[in-house]
């Protein structure tokens, strides 16, 4: 991400929501309500009907999607285009080169000078920023929705008039080069994650960063990013997402004298390499003088909607919920509550991607508590999961909270757009989000039960463990 150099998966996305409204999402310990809430919503609609963000879509006779999804709680707007290119799709050699780019998308181009972009929407009274991830590059603006027509040329302007040469690109490699020595390279955890990312796709293209690697990154030439720029910066791949005070009848004419005037570009086939089976379980140690805390993180391959069994991805879902989604799970109740082992304790699960996912835990033990023991314990919690299940009471309060957090979603005008967004790019359809809480609904403990087993598998499991690094004789 430009300015604050963070890069973020989906699943981070979801987390940080500080300084932006694309998804708040709030846990609530208030189960009664949450419940009320949720039944409203399921009983609101007919099944059909019960969408979460009721989107309008078209497309551009140049093959660019436009997706609108109306909101009219305040005149303004949230305008995103989505690549369908991320870190997964560089070319072995070239990592970063995605990340790279989004940051070049914001200097020179035939109509504007380098860094002028941003002062233009900030004099507008606009937010403007963009980020990379393995399956999607996005760039976003929030403004007044009478200055959208602006913000729309200045976007389609670098869709095809950005001037790559080098006084432009060496010094926003630097920015990168440091981005990484300050976000990765001083970062334990960071390191911990990038180290535990390689080891556990094995062949799929998810295993690099995409920050990249440092000397691949330093090796990106102007020709790599020219070539780039004309695979894969094309109207026919990329998808238009306003939200907020419009409406798709309004917004058409618009599209269509500002981006269908632009040429399509020959169809870039996103070639993704496959997962070959795990035969062995993989542990990571990584121990520095910068730890202060030490913790344990626990993954597992797990499906997605378009690898694996997608049968699974639903329950995969509810069951984070239910045993490491807050701090009334069975996991953080086990390990902090009951066993005084861990400040802190939980899952987490993301089944939107491309290609493979993971199931992930995590845990951080109490002071004089050591990281065997709090292995142990959570070794043992994840077989009484797998031996006992989950109870069909503590499914229905999860899925009543996660129901509940699809209404609170339409009030963000940015996070029907950044949801929606991420999951076209991601080669999913607004089917996919907009009956999503039908599909959770539906979840039994049963098929909660079988997912577990299925993708809770010792050989299919990456363990990290971040520790303080030893003293000279201990």
């Amino acid at each position: 991400m430009r300015r604050n150099g963070a890069l973020l998966s989906f699943t981070d996305m979801m987390l940080q929501a500080e300084n932006d409204d694309f998804m708040i999402f709030f846990r609530t310990t208030f189960f009664g309500f949450i419940a009320l809430a949720a039944t409203l919503f399921l009983a609101a609609f007919h099944p059909s009907e019960a969408g979460v963000f009721n989107p309008k879509t078209f497309t551009l006779k140049n093959g660019m999607q436009v997706v609108v999804i109306s909101n009219h709680r305040a005149p303004i707007v949230r305008h995103m285009v989505w690549y369908k290119v991320g870190a997964a799709d560089e070319p072995r050699g070239k990592s970063g080169i995605s990340h790279l780019f989004e940051h070049l998308m914001f200097k020179k181009t035939k109509t504007l000078k380098s860094g002028e972009f941003s002062k233009i929407v900030a004099r507008n009274g606009g937010r403007d920023n963009a980020f990379t991830s393995y399956d999607y590059t996005g760039y976003h603006q929030s403004i007044s929705v009478d200055r959208l027509e602006t913000v729309m040329k200045l976007e389609a302007d670098r869709m095809r008039g950005l001037i790559l040469e080098d006084d432009q690109i060496e010094p926003e490699r630097q920015v990168v080069l440091e981005e990484r020595r300050s976000r990765t390279d001083n970062s334990p955890g960071a390191k911990l994650s990038e180290q535990m990312n390689a080891v556990m796709y094995l062949n799929y293209p998810y295993h690099g960063p995409v920050i990249g690697w440092e000397h691949e990154i330093r090796g990106l030439t102007k020709a790599d990013l020219k070539k780039f720029y004309d695979q894969w910066y094309r109207p026919n791949n990329a998808i238009l997402v306003v939200a907020g005070d419009i409406t798709a009848k309004q917004l058409r004419p618009l599209a269509e004298k500002i981006y269908g005037v632009i040429p399509a570009g020959q169809p870039s086939k996103r070639v993704r390499t496959e997962e070959p089976p795990h035969n062995a379980a993989i542990r990571v140690t990584l121990r520095d003088r910068q730890v202060r805390q030490p913790s344990i993180r626990r993954r597992y391959l797990a499906p997605s909607l378009q690898f694996g069994e997608r049968k699974h991805v639903y329950p995969l879902e509810v069951l984070a919920q239910v045993f490491g989604g807050g701090s009334t799970s069975t996991l953080y109740r086990s390990l902090v509550v009951k066993q005084k082992l861990a400040v802190s304790a939980g899952a987490f699960y993301d089944g939107d991607k491309m290609g493979p996912s993971s199931f992930d835990f995590f845990a951080s033990p109490r002071p004089g508590v050591s990281i065997e023991d709090l292995e142990a314990a959570l070794d043992q919690a994840i077989t009484q999961l797998l031996e006992n299940g989950v109870k069909k009471s503590n499914v229905t309060r999860a899925k009543n909270t996660m129901l509940a957090e699809a209404i609170y979603a339409r009030d963000s005008i940015g996070g029907g757009a950044r949801v929606i967004g991420s999951a076209l790019a991601a080669g999913q359809t607004i089917a996919d989000v907009e009956e999503w809480p039908e599909r959770i609904a539906k979840v039994t403990a049963a098929q909660l039960n079988a997912a577990a087993k299925a993708v809770l598998v010792e050989k299919n499991s990456v363990t990290g463990l971040l520790l303080p690094k030893k003293r000279k004789g201990s």
